[in-house]
């Protein structure tokens, strides 16, 4: 079954365009290059989300180990990247494509106005045929401001965009329900169940040069695919491995889209971090929340404002027992909440419009 997609984020782990000896796989790279031009030619628009700056600053200088880590990766990714985007761009211009440069941080998506800014940028670079080449900004971003991987990236964008599919090149076939070592261990080819714990069968190993795991990838994808985007996990290491995803061709697995979700629920999905208080409803009010009715949090189920926070904020909704149950924006501040708190036919402090749950 061929995918008829307008416009696809494609995510290449560093342990695609990596070699076993850290430094970068130039014969890969290429023959994914040319894979992106044969799509871009079927009239696709196409947004590479890459990893691989520090593989590339490794190509070009040597660095003592007894370096500070973080400092070796700022270093490495600093002088990387001008080779990595380089490399693309050479390759690209084979085919009479431009390419663009966008290093984003985790803080680029936490505020509204940054976001809708990093979109536009996007947005026009797509509509004049150029290739946004997207990678975190390792020289600015360290430990906790770091994204866990470019997998979360990459899902962030693809929500942003309202892209139709998200490719995440790995160096495996996807996702199997074993060991992928073990000869009894298959591909899931098709996964359209949210509840799915993958935990329970998924290795939790990382690859050699990437920073996030395969479950990683499965809580990532679930997420995408709940917003409306299909995703799909193949072998980035085969060959011809793009062209076949979007061929219905190659063996790897999709997560099946839901519905779509508005661009404002879009973004608060992905805004957790950006979250400052918490609130804590009754059990009537989660029931009412995870109804097939659409419904609003209203303050008559609100039994504790735990921390303050102002009008417009990202706040956090939890049970009786402080399991997060979704994040939205809050209609009115903290000291409102707090005297309507109980109250029956007072405002709701989170409309549905701006509510994302987390089932």
């Amino acid at each position: 079954m061929a995918f008829n997609y307008r416009r696809i984020i494609i995510k290449v782990g560093s342990n695609v365009i990596t070699r076993p000896d850290g430094l970068p796989d130039n014969e890969r790279i290429s023959h994914l290059v040319n894979q992106i031009a044969d799509i871009k030619k079927q009239g696709i628009e196409v947004i590479l989300v890459s990893s691989g700056a520090v593989a590339s600053g490794r190509s070009l200088i040597s660095v003592s180990e007894k370096n500070n880590a973080v400092a070796t990766r700022q270093l490495l990714a600093s002088i990387g990247q001008v080779k990595l985007i380089n490399t693309y761009s050479q390759l690209f211009e084979r085919f009479g494509i431009l390419c663009s440069q966008v290093l984003v941080t985790k803080e680029d998506f936490r505020d509204r106005l940054h976001y809708l800014n990093m979109r536009n940028c996007l947005e026009i670079l797509l509509q004049h045929h150029v290739i946004p080449v997207i990678n975190e900004n390792d020289v600015v971003s360290v430990t906790e401001l770091m994204f866990t991987d470019n997998d979360e990236l990459a899902g962030l964008i693809a929500s942003m965009l309202s892209a139709e599919a998200l490719i995440v090149l790995t160096n495996v076939n996807g996702i199997y329900n074993g060991d992928p070592k073990l000869a009894i261990s298959s591909v899931l080819t098709e996964i359209n169940d949210n509840e799915i714990d993958f935990a329970s069968f998924v290795s939790s190993g990382k690859s050699q040069f990437g920073r996030g795991g395969m479950i990683t990838k499965t809580t990532i994808a679930q997420k995408v695919a709940k917003l409306g985007i299909a995703v799909h996990i193949a072998n980035g290491t085969t060959d011809n491995i793009l062209t076949d995803v979007i061929a219905g061709k190659a063996l790897h697995t999709r997560f099946v889209a839901n519905k779509k979700a508005s661009g404002k629920k879009k973004w608060i999905a992905h805004a957790e971090t950006a979250a400052t208080g918490v609130v804590k409803i009754n059990d009537g009010a989660k029931t009412a929340l995870f109804s097939a009715k659409a419904s609003s949090l209203l303050p008559v189920g609100i039994i504790d404002v735990q921390t303050d926070f102002k009008k417009g904020d990202v706040i956090k909704i939890v049970d009786e027992h402080n399991k997060a149950l979704g994040i939205g924006i809050a209609e009115y501040g903290s000291e409102k909440a707090r005297d309507y708190a109980g109250q029956k036919k007072q405002r709701a402090l989170i409309h549905y419009d701006y509510l994302y749950l987390q089932r």
